[in-house]
């Protein structure tokens, strides 16, 4: 990679994913801003590999490592830098899940975490690669921003909005998703189609999954890129019956309590869909754990259907 590569982004292709996205402007960032270092565990160590000496000394690879990786990045935190953390979600947030707490938590220091393989990417790589336990996990710490982008554009501006800060930003990005951008790196929900028994929440990658899903059912469908913080006004002022379902591409239910807080004083009903608790032993393509958890289209339809006219 040569110095001018690293400071211009090449031009983004019609099938770029959003880690592909992540991979080409990381070394554009760096070379940006000199508080900015990348923090690596092997993983992704290959976008940088010939990094020019001004960005190639806020590169760190601190191998297969990955409670130091987090560790390093509390360090590199207290002394003024903004460490940006990359790897699967698995070993992001499930492996190092003591240093998350203490090294950046605890210190209350900020990093910007940024995962990619989603819930299971790539199935070849087994439970040890799974990642839909990130965003419950870090539902048990306070003062987390958690990003489900749903298109490389989105990631990219919620990536670039993380930057400037000292907080603690987590960005989870997926191989597939929407065919457009839908949200802006604002936080709100957005409004994609307006109903009156249900609405619907579909999160990031899901989006055009449940807007096929829905399609001709009398419910109002949001787009969240931002769960963490939630945007409750937005719920809340576009509310009609009050039955909501949230589908997540991570662990099912992981939102629930949140929108059931966000519904506080409301009689509500809230149905939470995404991947299952059981252990799948037997992998498949991803459209295949998809299927078995209920989040592929024609699961979507019969969950919402039946959800919707469980009270006719």
């Amino acid at each position: 990679m040569s110095a001018q590569a690293t400071t211009a982004a090449d031009p983004a292709t019609p099938t770029e994913n959003q880690r592909e996205r992540f991979s080409r402007l990381l070394p554009r960032l760096l070379a940006e801003d000199d508080r900015l270092a990348a923090v690596l565990a092997e993983i992704g160590v290959n976008y940088l590999a010939e990094a020019p000496p001004p960005i190639a000394d806020r590169i760190v690879n601190v191998g297969i490592r990955e409670q130091l990786l987090i560790g390093v990045a509390g360090g590199l935190a207290l002394a003024g830098m903004r460490p940006i953390v990359h790897t699967f979600p698995s070993f992001l947030i499930e492996r190092p899940w003591e240093q998350v707490k203490l090294d950046l938590g605890h210190q209350d220091v900020g990093a910007v975490l940024v995962s990619a393989g989603a819930s299971y990417d790539w199935p070849k790589g087994g439970e040890t690669h799974f990642g839909h336990r990130d965003v419950a996990l870090l539902d048990t710490l306070a003062g987390w921003t958690v990003h489900v982008p749903g298109h490389p554009d989105e990631a990219e501006a919620l990536l670039r909005a993380a930057l400037p800060g000292d907080d603690r930003i987590y960005l989870r990005l997926a191989s597939d998703g929407n065919a457009r951008p839908l949200g802006g790196a604002d936080g709100r929900l957005r409004v994609l189609r307006r109903g009156s028994r249900a609405t619907v929440i579909a999160v990031g990658p899901l989006a055009d999954r449940t807007l096929a899903a829905t399609a001709g059912l009398d419910v109002t469908v949001l787009y969240a890129a931002t769960v963490r913080p939630f945007d409750a006004e937005t719920l809340r002022a576009t509310l009609d019956t009050p039955d909501v379902v949230i589908i997540e591409p991570y662990l099912r239910g992981t939102s629930s309590a949140v929108v059931a807080e966000a519904l506080r004083g409301v009689r509500h009903r809230v149905l939470g869909l995404g991947v299952g608790r059981d252990e799948l032993r037997r992998y498949g393509t991803p459209a295949e754990h998809d299927a078995v958890h209920g989040i592929d289209e024609a699961g979507l339809r019969r969950a919402v259907t039946a959800f919707v006219t469980e009270l006719d």
